[in-house]
């Protein structure tokens, strides 16, 4: 059982995501508002708690959302996860896509510290059943044949 920390989106595609604690999911869209949004395999990017509190113990504070994750989740170590794997968080159903991915121009994490975990740690998943999330609610892994009646 996962639990959601951090809930970001940016109006716009090139700037840091911004924690609005709480957002709608449309289906085979993304986040509502999420300048990333769209009919494609990367529609919402998720990133292990853990791992970005791994990364603050090198001294580096960063605020939610810095690694361009759309979803900060307690619990998980997404990149352990086969693609495929289905998420439930209230009515929303995501299913993993991607894992990682080639960073073409550096953030502006990277920019400052030389480094930045998105792409060895955040995963990314599309929509397949949309709804609200917000800060605090559980997201449990289900297996395919589970989250197929929704």
């Amino acid at each position: 059982m996962g639990k959601i920390m951090a809930v970001c989106i940016s109006e716009k595609r090139g700037t840091q995501k911004k924690n609005i604690e709480k957002v709608r999911l449309i289906e085979n869209f993304g986040l509502e508002g999420d300048a990333h949004g769209g009919n494609w395999h990367r529609q919402v990017s998720l990133l292990s708690y853990e791992k970005v509190r791994a990364f603050e113990e090198k001294g580096i504070s960063v605020e939610d959302g810095a690694f361009g994750e759309n979803l900060l989740v307690e619990g998980f170590d997404f990149k352990t996860l086969p693609v495929g794997t289905r998420f439930r968080c209230g009515d929303v159903l995501l299913e993993m896509t991607q894992i990682g991915k080639e960073c073409h121009s550096h953030c502006e994490i990277y920019q400052a510290v030389g480094d930045c975990i998105m792409p060895r740690e955040g995963v990314f998943a599309r929509v397949l059943h949309g709804g609200m999330i917000q800060i605090g609610d559980e997201m449990e892994i289900v297996p395919s044949s589970d989250s197929d009646s929704k």
